[in-house]
């Protein structure tokens, strides 16, 4: 079984190459590569999960070379859960933008790079949940980075090349800090693996775990969007195609989140900075949902949403208790799967009403009643109204802090209600004005194309109803459903009567998934307890990689 570990980082990757070699001249071939790798990838994440939860965590050398030489990865119950989760939204997202035809119709672009980009994008994300040594964590974080730039600017215009730029800087600063934290470590301990690290911090000085901790967590903290490290998000992720804003808001801060909890409870035990945790948690959750208020504009809007719950995962961490740490987890898989879906409705909306505009939106509900089921149910569950599983992270998060009875914890418990109770308000302001008034006037016909593929600002163009920045200059009327692809080169959104069904399906998919984590809450809750358990108690992980 150990063998299998290594399956889920080296399918994306040999089929990047494949995709590659045949390009856009068998794209046929090509999506069908994407598909059945995703597939099987999802296939062999399930299977490590559900052996790691029977046999204890698995792991194997890279080249057969022990630690600290060779390259380990590891799979325990968190990774398999992780990997499980993200391979599921990895595979409905992929579907969506092959119904989206973002993928592959764009004749100016010489190469299909859609494919080849998120699979490496797949294979980072996959070695970042086994990879057990900082060093492959780093080499995992760069190969994201690498398909993360790709994706945000594909098309090259104005604001993606602006908003990639951003991304990237903002992630070679992290890079360069993690850099730094792996030298310190390395120079006190001759050693970046994991398990052996957890034996060999405790005998430096506090002084010395303090720092390379705190280098750390600031290193995670960014790429997880944790207020104040998280300015650099909503001005990202908005302006990337529908698909890729999805499994970037759903995946890729949950990559960071996953990190802390890896090392706070195997490297760094004793929750030292708990109380640190904590509070930036609590800036996290009001912060960020009161920038949701303020939004117009749903990318921008669900983008704020987005760091405001990152909170609720840190206050998890910074808790540090058993408990605290399966509502982490709980709280982790339902926020990937939601947060995703959400993105990929707003997408749905863009195509439908030609905007994600919340002022030049509305009588969605009457027009697009299924788009409006598919809205409800998520921002339901984002909101946490039970019995779905926001609710149950958010339950099993609250009950954490009241059992551990500090200041900060109340504080906290406090926060996450008010919180909630803002995000309830923020997503019934998206139903009011998107779906349930009357549509205003202006609002774009079905059959029409909207396009902004020049280079300026919106904010300085008026498009034909006289709005500033509604970057819908030069309207072009198609007939009423017609299959007109989203570029690559440039925005270009065509609003149509009828959602092509594999975008519908695919959003589907992503609510069935999370809607099961309400039906299988007791399996899930138990899982995410023994997690727990598994992360606190060390020896297992330790043990496996040290061969003992």
């Amino acid at each position: 079984m150990n063998a299998l570990v290594p399956l889920p980082v080296l399918l994306p990757l040999c089929a990047t190459g494949l995709s590659l070699t045949f390009g856009t001249r068998m794209q046929r071939f090509q999506r069908f590569i994407s598909v059945a790798v995703l597939t099987a990838v999802l296939g062999l994440s399930i299977t490590l999960m559900i052996a790691a939860d029977r046999q204890g965590p698995l792991s194997v050398h890279l080249g057969d070379f022990a630690p600290p030489l060779g390259i380990t990865l590891v799979a325990d119950r968190l990774s398999g859960l992780m990997l499980t989760v993200s391979s599921a939204v990895t595979l409905c997202v992929l579907i969506y933008s092959l119904g989206q035809g973002m993928t592959d119709r764009d004749r100016e672009t010489p190469l299909a790079v859609f494919h080849p980009a998120y699979l490496i994008l797949v294979a980072g994300v996959s070695c970042t949940f086994l990879a057990g040594d900082l060093v492959n964590l780093f080499v995992s974080f760069e190969i994201m980075l690498v398909a993360s730039f790709v994706l945000l600017t594909l098309g090259g215009t104005g604001p993606r090349m602006r908003a990639g730029s951003t991304y990237v800087i903002i992630s070679l600063l992290s890079s360069m800090l993690f850099l730094i934290a792996i030298a310190m470590t390395y120079a006190a301990l001759g050693t970046v693996n994991f398990a052996q690290l957890a034996e060999g911090l405790p005998d430096l000085s506090v002084g010395v775990q303090t720092l390379i901790q705190a280098m750390l967590i600031t290193v995670f903290a960014i790429k997880a969007a944790v207020f104040p490290l998280a300015a650099w998000l909503p001005d990202s992720y908005p302006t990337a195609p529908a698909p890729v804003t999805a499994v970037f808001a759903g995946l890729l801060t949950k990559v960071g989140v996953y990190c802390m909890l890896r090392t706070e409870t195997l490297l760094f035990p004793g929750n030292r900075i708990g109380d640190l945790l904590m509070a930036v948690a609590l800036a996290s959750m009001v912060i960020g949902i009161l920038g949701a208020v303020a939004q117009t504009d749903l990318k921008r809007l669900l983008s704020f949403t987005l760091i405001s719950h990152i909170g609720f995962m840190v206050f998890g961490i910074g808790l540090a208790t058993r408990e605290a740490y399966g509502g982490a987890i709980v709280y982790v898989v339902h926020h990937i799967t939601v947060q995703t879906t959400l993105f990929l409705v707003a997408g749905l909306i863009e195509r439908r009403g030609g905007t994600t505009e919340l002022t030049r939106l509305g009588g969605l509900a009457k027009a697009a009643p299924v788009l409006a089921l598919l809205f409800f149910v998520p921002a339901m569950n984002l909101a946490g109204i039970p019995p779905l599983s926001g609710f149950i992270g958010k339950l099993g998060l609250m009950r954490a802090g009241v059992a551990d009875g500090s200041t900060w914890a109340w504080i906290l418990v406090a926060g996450s209600v008010v919180t909630s109770l803002l995000t309830l308000y923020v997503v019934a302001k998206v139903w009011n004005l998107a779906f349930w008034r009357a549509a205003p006037p202006g609002q774009a016909e079905t059959g029409t194309v909207l396009e902004s593929g020049d280079d300026s600002d919106d904010d300085a163009d008026e498009g034909p109803d006289g709005l500033p920045g509604t970057g819908d200059e030069g309207v072009t009327p198609l007939p009423a459903g017609g299959p007109v692809a989203a570029k690559l080169r440039g925005k270009s959104v065509t609003t149509t009567s009828r959602l092509p069904w594999p975008m519908t399906a695919a959003t589907a998919a992503t609510i069935v998934l999370a809607l099961s984590f309400t039906v299988l809450a007791g399996p899930l809750t138990a899982f995410t307890d023994r997690s727990a358990v598994e992360l606190l108690e060390r020896t297992p992980y330790i043990e496996e990689v040290l061969g003992r």
